[in-house]
């Protein structure tokens, strides 16, 4: 399932507004509030209006002095300074509801993109969800900003003067009232016009961003076989073709707003033409009349406003279509897998997870994990190869067991399998015993340190991603982790030492210190499980036995999943098993598979070969 479907139709339209109505719902409170504020300026506006009217009544018609008048310029300071308070109230309380909602949802986005786990992930565009994340969940602000308090305003307000000006003058209020209900109809019949193309406007900019977000990530590859240029070409012509369409958008926004202009000059003309023509023939006194001419644009400003924020309902749900399908991704229980290639047998599982509760870990240290007939199957075209077929092994505290095999033929897998990213479609994981499908796969993760292929450091200090998954480690611990990981050397050499401050992916370290780090962060959590995939990939030999040994030293009292190439490592580990094409082809000690001449034997020949 992709991030980034879009709205169709206008029943999927409604559907995405009917989300985003029941996500407001959170802050309904707060909305309510600066709306009750925004139609307190409403009340203060016409009692302005009408001591306006009053004052100029006074000196016009009756010839007032100064002094006659301040009984009414007194309250219309008052007035000002409430409209003023008014207008700072809604807008803060809007504000205060966008930015809750947001915050919200960037959680509930972030709770999603962990529960549906690692390999969801790799199926997806990261300039997608990075846009997610950035652009959508700010395309909302607006909508509860401006446009929610905005559409009961526009009802509110308008019949607030219309109650105030019916009894002193009907025939302006009627036309008020029959002018009224032609700005939202001509506001809709354009707005549907508006909105399908925004849709598609929604859609052509996270395609936009999502492609130069990758590009940018794979700059030094583009860089490397000169494809850069060509890069930058598409980029450009994507963006131009962006810019057309935004000018297309934009058409017919405008011509939304002129028709909303036009007809309300036309009612507040028809509204001045009649008084005008009643205050000569002295059908009307000047003091209702001039009451009614000095509403009557109010009258029409909160439609208007709301017409100007109608953009801000197509942006939101245009970004409900890269919001909803995430938030509404289902995550795949442990049980349920990938196992769609499974059958029956999946079937089968689905139906026993609806029976069982998560357990805790006991508190006792964990002594043994066992492979019992484990089955996994990948889609097709899987970078981590086909799966794995009826796996038993067997890893005990204390021990180093590496699994050892060609490209594809099941390592990595089991590791996924094991950290729970993946769940057996056949057979079960126990640990001491217990179904890891029953067991609290947070808890369990807290006991396991995982060290992947390509690890990540995150922007910030060398100490804040050491201490990542142990905020509390003493200056003593990290200095063992870091002589253990082999980096202590690296980063005492560094001019701020622990305090060095790194960008993303760990820039301005190579790739082998990035890689000691990350493994320095791993043993400093003292995990009672660890899986270390490819530890020393990036290591020359020296370095890949020191780390070796520090992780040996480290890893005592701990069982140690090891899934490597490296023979050399290999041969350190207490026993090995040799995967090919996902079956256990042969387990045992290093020194006794070598001894015995089988598919170890020959791997490692293939390999010190090749190295040679």
């Amino acid at each position: 399932m992709a991030v980034s479907q879009r709205p169709s139709h206008g029943g999927e339209a409604k559907r995405h507004e009917r989300w985003l109505k029941d996500r407001a719902g959170a802050v309904k409170g707060t909305l309510m509030l600066a709306t009750g504020s925004g139609l307190v300026g409403g009340l203060a506006l016409i009692a302005q209006c009408w001591l306006v009217a009053r004052v100029l009544d006074a000196t016009i018609i009756d010839g007032a002095g100064l002094n006659e008048v301040w009984q009414w310029l007194w309250p219309l300071l008052g007035v000002f300074a409430l409209r003023a308070l008014a207008s700072i109230a809604s807008d803060a309380l809007a504000f205060e509801a966008a930015a809750r909602l947001k915050r919200t949802l960037r959680d509930q986005v972030m709770n999603r993109l962990a529960a549906l786990g690692p390999r969801w992930m790799e199926g997806q565009r990261s300039g997608e969800i990075a846009n997610v994340l950035g652009g959508a969940v700010e395309g909302i602000e607006q909508y509860v900003a401006a446009y929610l308090p905005q559409k009961l305003l526009s009802a509110m307000i308008p019949l607030a003067i219309l109650v105030a000006v019916l009894p002193l003058d009907w025939v302006s209020g009627l036309i008020l009232l029959v002018t009224a209900p032609i700005l939202p109809l001509f506001m809709v019949i354009v707005g549907r016009g508006a909105e399908a193309l925004n849709q598609r406007q929604w859609r052509r900019l996270s395609l936009m961003g999502a492609h130069f977000f990758d590009a940018i990530e794979g700059l030094t590859t583009l860089k490397q076989f000169g494809a850069s240029r060509r890069e930058a070409e598409a980029v450009g012509r994507m963006a131009d073709e962006y810019r057309s369409a935004t000018m297309r958008v934009l058409r017919v926004a405008f011509l939304s707003s002129l028709v909303l202009e036009f007809f309300a000059t036309l009612g507040v003309a028809m509204v001045a033409v009649y008084v005008g023509f009643r205050l000569y023939y002295g059908q009307l006194d000047f003091l209702p009349g001039l009451f009614a001419l000095l509403l009557a644009p109010e009258f029409y400003r909160p439609l208007r406003d709301m017409g100007a924020n109608y953009h801000a309902r197509m942006e939101a749900i245009g970004a409900v279509g890269e919001l909803a399908p995430v938030l509404e991704t289902e995550a795949e229980t442990r049980d349920e897998s990938e196992g769609e290639t499974q059958g029956d047998a999946k079937d089968e599982t689905d139906a026993a997870a609806q029976t069982r509760t998560a357990r805790p870990l006991p508190s006792d240290p964990i002594r043994t994990i066992r492979f019992d007939g484990v089955g996994f199957r990948h889609d097709a075209a899987n970078e981590d190869g086909d799966g794995v077929e009826s796996v038993d092994l067997t890893l005990a505290r204390g021990e180093c067991v590496a699994l050892v095999g060609p490209s594809g033929a099941g390592k990595t897998t089991l590791a996924k399998l094991l950290l729970g990213f993946l769940a057996p479609g056949a057979g079960r994981i126990e640990i001491d015993g217990v179904d890891l499908r029953e067991i609290d796969v947070e808890a369990w993760r807290a006991r396991l340190g995982y060290l992947p292929q390509r690890p990540t450091l995150f922007a910030g200090t060398i100490a804040e991603n050491l201490t990542l998954g142990a905020p509390n480690a003493t200056p003593d611990e990290i200095h063992a982790a870091l002589l253990r990981a082999d980096a202590q050397g690296f980063v005492a050499a560094l001019e701020d030492g622990l305090d060095t401050w790194l960008g993303d992916g760990g820039s301005g370290l190579s790739g082998g210190q990035i890689q000691r780090l990350a493994l320095a962060r791993t043993l400093l959590s003292q995990p009672e499980v660890l899986i270390l995939d490819e530890p020393t990939a990036a290591l020359d030999g020296d370095t890949a036995r020191r780390v070796m040994a520090g992780v040996h030293s480290a890893s005592a009292n701990a069982a140690t999943l090891l899934v490597t190439h490296d023979i050399d490592v290999a041969r350190t580990a207490d026993r090995l098993v040799f995967l090919d094409r996902g079956h256990v082809v042969e387990q045992g000690t290093p020194a006794a598979l070598e001894a015995t001449g089988g598919a170890f034997a020959r791997f490692a020949l293939l390999a010190e070969e090749g190295a040679a």
